[in-house]
């Protein structure tokens, strides 16, 4: 009866599998964009709860910015697409009406 081999065979680097980094999806804050606008948006996006919603509008706010989702980078580009697609908020005074300002950057 033939036995299992002792060493087990090299795995070329080459070949192997890479898994790529996790990507963020980040609004930044503005003064285009009413706050309302912004929460309806990532509900439509998202479909996160609007208190979900309310508490990421709020951090890009004070904070300049929030990360409203991390995965792959297929989709994290079809969010942020998604998001710029919603357009300029309709009820916005401001002069320049612009969507609401989105990036993606590895979370690595």
């Amino acid at each position: 009866m033939p036995t299992a081999p002792a060493v087990l065979p090299e795995i070329d680097s080459e070949t192997a599998t890479r898994r790529q980094p996790p990507y963020a999806v980040l609004i930044h804050n503005d003064d285009h964009n009413g706050m309302d606008f912004v929460v309806e948006v990532l509900q439509k996006v998202f479909k996160y709860p609007l208190e979900r919603c309310f508490q990421l509008m709020k951090e890009a706010h004070e904070a300049g910015l929030a990360v409203v989702w991390v995965g792959a980078l297929e989709v994290a580009e079809l969010k942020a697409d998604q998001i710029v697609s919603c357009g300029a908020d309709p009820r916005s005074k401001a002069k320049r009406k612009e969507p609401i300002r989105v990036t993606i950057e590895p979370t690595e």
